[in-house]
Order: structure tokens, then C-alpha cells, then sequence
């Protein structure tokens, strides 16, 4: 990719999700890799209650979305972005609305017949949900808000006593949670760049020192280790490049996204889900698979401003 003119570019970070702290890191890392190129910056948080205003008027060449959640990865900024005529990095409205609720993604990827764990939906925490869910997936659960991100209110359910408490935390953060029948096996993740003709990245294996790879996990250095290419078969690598490429096409995505998959012990991927706005920070998964491909931090923003404005 050849370098870019100088751009006038916001940065939009910050907002008012449960991931407010990790989207102000990625944001602070975000504008120093295009300052780095030559780009003039501007940092704006969509908690301020003049950003929309800051964004209709300071005549940008172009917006990298840098938000966490809700109220940023959910199609809400985007949807103002369209607005205001003001081309961003990543996925537009639908997609992002999509991939971010857990629920309704997980019935596209079954729609196109992508492998994905078995799950039921819970909207109420009541004792005949509990039993219905565990005769339906069994007693090892993985509990989530539907449209939360990082993790945020999941826990793993190890048997039944523990499912209420579960879907109860779950639900302090969302009216509707997903529950996953637990799949033992290997976390990979691989990330993806492109629109029309995305590229997948390599895969990369995590290994939280955690159960899971929890909020703590994600953002906190020594607390995940990251293994390039991921510890499974050539053959099942391949297929999660192949799933990854395929659900963001299927959800319509654009710029980059990061499918998270659990790999069996027998080589089978199961897609958890898609994520249309990965971090960038340190710790975060998606530059490290640039990286293992050749693309330096502050090429990937770049790379993905161009995208943003083809």
C-alpha cells in the first residue's frame, strides 16, 4: 500500500460503555501510529455532549472508530457518522448492529451453515429456564450478555447450582443473555482486513492464565499470552481462516474484523463470534496478527483509513 497524503483525521474514543478505559487506551495508540504518519490528529470522546457537533464542523477527511460496546460498536455512531457524510473506519450500520449482538449473529452463522456451540437464549432468570437450559446444553455453560463486548458479565457455569447466579450477572448488564453449551478445546482468534476482497491474518492462539479469557486476560500485560500461528493442525487453521473470511462476508463487514473460535481436540472450529472494532491496544489480539504478517502498527491504522475512504 502506497503511503497516504496527510489527512485530517478524528479519532473517536472514550463513550460511555462498560469498555470506556480499554477504548481511551486504543485511541491513545491509535493516534500515535497516524501522527506517526504524518496525519493531523484530533482525539474526540462521544461522552462529551458536543461530539456530534465537533464531528459535523471540523471538516475531517475521515473518522477512526475507536469505541468499545455499546453506543460505538452497535451501530448507533455509525448510523450519525452516515448522517453527517463523514466516511469511517469499519463496518457500517447493519453490520455492526449485527455482529454486536451475540444473539442474532449466532442465527446468521447457522443460516449459512457456519459450525458455531449449541445455545439458548434467556430473557428472565427463573428456575424452569434453568432446568430447560441445562436438560437442552448440559451443566457446563458459558453465560453472556447478548451486546456486551471484552467479556463483560460471562462467566463459566462448571453445574446447575451455579446457572442462576450466572444469568443474574449477566442480565445486571443486558435484558437478553446467551447460553453456549461449554466446548472444551483451543482458543483462536483470526483476524481479518479488507472489503471487497478481505485477507485473512494468521492465526493466533490465546492462553489466559485465567479460566477464560476474561476483561483482566484481554487488557492486563502478562496476564494472556498470544501464540502465532495457533497450536492446532495446519488443517484446522486453514478452515478458521476460511470460517473467518466467511462470517465477514456473511454479517457484511467491512475494514477489518476478528472471528474468535474454540478449535475441538479433533480439529474442529466452532465460531463464538465476530468482532467489528478489535483493540489496538498493547495487549490486544489484532495487531499482533499484523504484526506476524508483516503490517506495523501504525501501517495497519493507515491501512485502515484507506479502506475507510475506497
Amino acid at each position: 500500500m502506497s503511503p497516504l497524503q496527510p489527512l485530517s483525521i478524528a479519532v473517536l474514543a472514550g463513550g460511555r460503555s462498560a469498555e470506556r478505559e480499554v477504548s481511551l487506551n486504543t485511541g491513545a495508540q491509535v493516534v500515535a501510529a497516524l501522527e506517526e504518519r504524518g496525519h493531523r490528529v484530533t482525539r474526540i470522546d462521544s461522552a462529551d455532549t458536543d461530539f456530534l457537533e465537533r464531528l459535523r464542523s471540523g471538516g475531517y477527511d475521515v473518522v477512526f472508530i475507536c469505541l468499545h460496546g455499546r453506543f460505538g460498536e452497535d451501530g448507533t455512531v455509525q448510523g450519525a457518522l452516515e448522517l453527517l457524510g463523514v466516511p469511517y473506519v469499519g463496518s457500517g450500520v447493519l453490520a455492526s448492529a449485527l455482529a454486536m449482538d451475540k444473539v442474532m449473529s449466532k442465527r446468521f452463522f447457522i443460516a449459512a451453515e457456519i459450525p458455531t456451540p449449541a445455545f439458548e437464549v434467556v430473557v428472565s432468570a427463573d428456575e424452569a429456564t434453568c432446568d430447560g437450559i441445562v436438560a437442552a446444553l448440559g451443566e457446563k455453560l458459558v453465560v453472556k450478555p447478548a451486546s456486551e463486548g471484552s467479556s463483560v458479565g460471562m462467566s463459566i457455569v462448571h453445574d446447575a447450582g451455579e446457572l442462576p447466579a450466572a444469568l443474574e450477572c449477566a442480565l445486571e448488564h443486558d435484558d437478553t443473555v446467551l447460553v453456549e453449551a461449554f466446548v472444551a478445546g483451543t482458543e483462536v482468534t483470526v483476524g481479518v482486513i479488507g472489503n471487497d476482497e478481505p485477507r485473512a491474518l494468521p492465526t493466533l492462539e490465546v492462553v489466559p492464565v485465567h479460566e477464560f479469557y476474561d476483561y483482566e486476560s484481554k487488557y492486563v500485560p502478562g496476564m494472556s499470552s498470544h501464540i502465532i500461528p495457533a497450536r492446532v493442525a495446519e488443517g484446522a487453521r486453514d478452515e478458521c481462516q476460511r470460517i473467518a473470511l466467511e462470517a465477514h462476508r456473511v454479517l457484511g463487514c467491512r475494514g477489518m474484523s476478528r472471528a474468535d473460535f474454540i478449535v475441538t481436540a479433533d480439529g474442529r472450529p466452532l465460531l463464538l463470534e465476530v468482532n467489528t472494532i478489535p483493540g489496538m491496544t498493547r495487549t490486544s489480539l489484532l495487531p499482533d496478527a499484523a504484526r506476524a504478517a508483516g503490517i506495523a502498527f501504525p501501517d495497519l491504522c493507515e491501512r485502515l483509513v484507506a479502506l475507510a475512504l475506497e
